[in-house]
């Protein structure tokens, strides 16, 4: 059995973060993570991360523009702390040697991004996720009191008789080797659930792995209905085109020629929400006025072409190999995409679910700092913000608790649901990969940036039906090296609980707000709806139940942009 103080489960962002902090802390780290950690969808955040570190502009600029993003639907509370504590962590970067923007002046450099009140993003060029991710990655190889699990894939958590959380169970994906990680606590950063949605801009490990494994343990998700589609994603591939070409001055366009945005949000334009871009674009899309692919235009011609190659030159490569354009000549085609998950496990500021023990932060956590819409850039600062404080929340923790004994008969549980599987006649059921892209399908197409009850109904007997598909799902490899048929097999059980909470939180919630947006209930209603919606697992099925939304300055208005 292996045993630390503090278990990390997830590598990104949020995760080594964590990990840094709890072992700055004095505690013994395990981290653990399905992929190498440098290959975490942490990589994919191209944009920038904000904080008010200008003189003229204020933390509290940044905490309204974030309440107002949300459509009242985040803790303002929570909100607060992130918006206070930016500064100080983008510094704490830029010491620890991340490559940040710099301007003529030799200071570091921000970019305008959409829903804020001021250029308050710092970024590396597009890669800022990356860049970011390797040099947290550099820390904790530093940090001896840090023990690195590169591929391995945790099957579920581990709660004793007390309803405490002792650890969890993982296969390493090398040799197929069970193993039982006992801990003092656990901190879930685990990334999102993109993948129920096809097509996503979400790396095909946002399987949702931590938001499952919590709920079925009992741990409340909170704001689930609350999905993300991006405006700017390269259509039948759902490629992310970066906010940051916007924010450099790019300009959206329907087939006629119009730069619509002027309808939508006439003082934000292109720089207005993403979910007010999104439904504006699909809106055109709908009515005929965009292209016969079912797109808009983006035209980046309207940034200087040495400003591109300098801020946007990934972009370049994603419209030249993927689209077969030259964004620096010609406007480039693209739709609302799904991206990212506004809510998840819930969480208090420190990491803390009902679950004593257990933590949780970043995508697979819903403090709730986005609430009905995340803004740009703050995706990147709910990781870093949220992970340091679960790391040193759960250092402590530690300090003032044993170290658990824990039975191996859980390990043996979980054997046998493997064994199962595996030797299941490959002549019976549906492939992974057939209910996967059932799956994302019909999400995309019922659960989207338009939503009614009809729609939602639909999706929701399809995902009743794929869950009992599910468990007669076949995989052709029996082996133990590498396995990455039966990984998939035990992802998308993550998968369809994802997607059924989406869906019956979605149906719940008979209003429209921030990513939010029933046809059938067109108006936010502040009266009966200023709440977030809970789940918990009851039986097999998930139950409602509601919270209240946290207010501290800032009252519900209208919302404009």
């Amino acid at each position: 059995m292996l045993a630390h103080d503090v278990l990390v489960i997830g590598a990104g962002l949020a995760g080594q973060r964590a990990a840094l902090a709890a072992a700055e802390d004095g505690a013994a780290v395990g981290i653990l993570s399905k992929v190498h950690p440098v290959r975490s969808h942490s990589n994919a955040a191209q944009g920038g991360i904000n904080a008010a570190l200008n003189p003229e502009d204020s933390w509290e600029s940044h905490a309204y523009d974030t309440v107002k993003g949300s459509d009242y639907l985040g803790d303002q509370d929570a909100i607060e702390i992130m918006c206070r504590e930016a500064p100080a962590e983008i510094l704490a970067l830029e010491h620890l040697g991340v490559t940040f923007h710099r301007n003529e002046q030799g200071r570091l450099g921000t970019r305008a991004f959409g829903g804020a009140s001021a250029a308050r993003t710092y970024y590396v060029a597009d890669i800022t996720g990356q860049a970011i991710l390797h040099v947290l990655y550099e820390q904790l190889m530093k940090h001896s009191e840090v023990y690195r699990y590169e591929e391995w894939f945790t099957t579920s958590l581990v709660r004793d008789g007390d309803g405490h959380i002792v650890g969890c169970v993982a296969r390493n994906i090398r040799d197929g080797a069970m193993e039982l990680f006992a801990a003092k606590c656990v901190i879930l950063a685990c990334g999102g659930n993109g993948q129920i949605y096809n097509p996503t801009t979400n790396a095909l490990i946002c399987t949702g792995d931590g938001i499952a494994m919590a709920y079925r343990i009992g741990a409340p998700l909170m704001d689930m209905e609350m999905v993300q589609y991006h405006p700017t994603t390269l259509a039948g591939n759902g490629l992310l085109v970066t906010e940051g070409a916007r924010g450099e001055g790019a300009h959206l366009y329907n087939a006629q020629g119009e730069r619509f945005m002027e309808k939508y949000a006439p003082n934000k334009m292109e720089l207005a929400s993403r979910d007010v871009v999104s439904r504006a674009e699909q809106t055109e899309i709908n009515e005929g006025r965009g292209f016969p692919d079912g797109t808009v235009a983006l035209d980046i011609t309207k940034v200087p072409r040495k400003r591109i190659h300098e801020a946007l030159r990934e972009i370049v490569n994603v419209g030249r190999d993927f689209a077969g354009v030259d964004i620096t000549r010609e406007p480039i085609h693209i739709k609302p995409g799904n991206h990212y998950t506004m809510g998840g496990v819930k969480t208090d500021v420190d990491g803390r679910t009902d679950i004593p023990g257990l933590y949780a932060a970043g995508e697979v956590a819903c403090v709730s700092v986005h609430g009905g819409n995340r803004l740009g850039a703050n995706s990147l600062l709910d990781t870093l913000v949220f992970g340091r404080r679960s790391g040193k929340h759960a250092a402590e923790h530690a300090r003032n608790h044993k170290l658990p004994q824990v039975s191996n008969t859980v390990v043996d549980d979980e054997e046998r649901g493997i064994r199962e599987i595996v030797g299941r006649d490959s002549g019976n059921g549906r492939r992974v990969a057939q209910i996967r892209e059932e799956l994302g399908r019909v999400m995309d197409e019922h659960v989207a940036v338009f939503r009614d009850e009809d729609g939602l109904l639909k999706a929701g007997e399809t995902v009743q039906r794929l869950k009992e598909e599910a468990r007669n799902v076949t995989i052709d490899d029996k082996g133990t090296v590498f396995n990455q048929d039966l990984l998939g097999a035990i992802e998308l059980g993550f998968m369809l609980d994802n997607a059924e909470c989406v869906v019956v939180a979605a149906l719940e919630r008979k209003e429209s707000r921030g990513a939010q947006f029933r046809t059938d209930y067109p108006e936010r209603d502040d009266d009966d709806w200023l709440k977030h919606i809970d789940l918990s697992l009851d039986g097999d099925r998930p139950a409602v139940t509601y919270s209240e939304v946290t207010l501290t300055q800032w009252e519900p208005e209208e919302r404009k942009y």
